[in-house]
């Protein structure tokens, strides 16, 4: 199942067509594209790479939870969402530090503004952890993922608990084509750090099994598509366990993948590697509700990657 990711990068890297993006990085980038893993075959946790599970985990918790702040994260070691908190930091009137403008990136060399920027971004990090009144104004990232999935704004003022609802319709309404949450809402799409990649999904039931399927407008496939792919498998294993099902596929429809220009030579020397089998998700049994799930009651056995690359992250 491992080489349906292996031959999307294959495909980026000589098919791709060159494309600008937001963050001024370039591109190679295709539309359309789609993905299904078997989790009934192990859990798709990349092997020809290092991918953090507990940083996967932790952030799916974070989203069930319905929060917004990276403190949570900060508390369990979790960096994914700092640089777009503090992007948001720097460009307020109360950030009174160094030049992280572009302007202040050109006064120094690569290096040192890099060091500057760690030194800035560990210092706002410690804040976000120390000062609950810093954190509850700076450690917010707007109505992202969390806010949509449990606490949805109706135009009467009322709020929608997507996540709830399409569990108690999996147990009472199975055959349903509604089992539909949506993280895309265009009110709010201007207010968040960073709107919404993985837009949408939609669970089915059949033969006692729960499937999901994932629609991603914009998907960083040598950063973040393996933590998707492991979260949305962590979430359909999580949801059949509260309704009683087995795990059917996990199926993963990309609109724009692309590769970064400087993810390139990572992705290539991925590919040189072996895939080696998935490792086990195993669950703490005795938690019977998703949002009852802490990290220690989520681990993978039998995980054997190759080592990490690194790559820089496109903010």
């Amino acid at each position: 199942m491992e080489q349906a990711y292996l031959d999307l990068g294959q495909k980026i890297l000589t098919e791709g067509f060159e494309k600008a993006d937001r963050t001024g990085t370039g591109t190679n980038s295709i539309f359309g594209h789609q993905m299904r893993f078997d989790l009934s075959q192990g859990f798709p946790l990349l092997t020809t790479k290092r991918v953090p599970f507990g940083l996967i985990k932790s952030e799916l918790l974070w989203f069930l939870k319905g929060d917004t702040n990276i403190r949570y994260l900060l508390e369990h070691n979790n960096h994914i969402w700092d640089e777009w908190a503090f992007e948001r930091y720097v460009k307020s009137a109360a950030y009174q530090g160094p030049d992280m403008t572009d302007f202040g990136r050109r006064a120094l060399t690569d290096e040192a503004f890099n060091a500057v920027y760690q030194q800035e971004l560990k210092t706002f990090c410690q804040r976000i952890l120390t000062e609950p009144s810093f954190a509850a104004e700076f450690g917010e990232l707007g109505n992202i993922y969390g806010s949509q999935w449990r606490h949805w704004q109706t135009r009467s003022g009322e709020t929608i608990d997507q996540i709830s609802d399409v569990i108690e319709m999996i147990k009472t309404s199975p055959d349903s084509r509604r089992l539909i949450v949506s993280a895309w809402n265009p009110e709010d799409v201007p207010s968040m750090a960073l709107p919404p990649c993985h837009t949408m999904f939609q669970f089915y039931v059949a033969g006692g099994k729960l499937s999901c399927q994932l629609y991603q407008r914009s998907a960083d496939v040598f950063l973040g598509v393996p933590f998707n792919i492991a979260s949305y498998a962590l979430l359909t294993h999580l949801i059949a366990h509260e309704t009683g099902l087995e795990v059917g596929e996990f199926v993963h429809t990309l609109g724009d993948a692309h590769l970064y220009s400087n993810h390139f030579d990572q992705m290539k020397t991925q590919l040189e590697r072996e895939v080696r089998p998935f490792p086990k998700l195993v669950l703490n049994q005795e938690k019977t509700s998703v949002f009852d799930f802490d990290v220690e009651d989520i681990n993978v056995e039998g995980y054997d990657p190759h080592p990490s690359i690194k790559a820089p992250i496109a903010v």
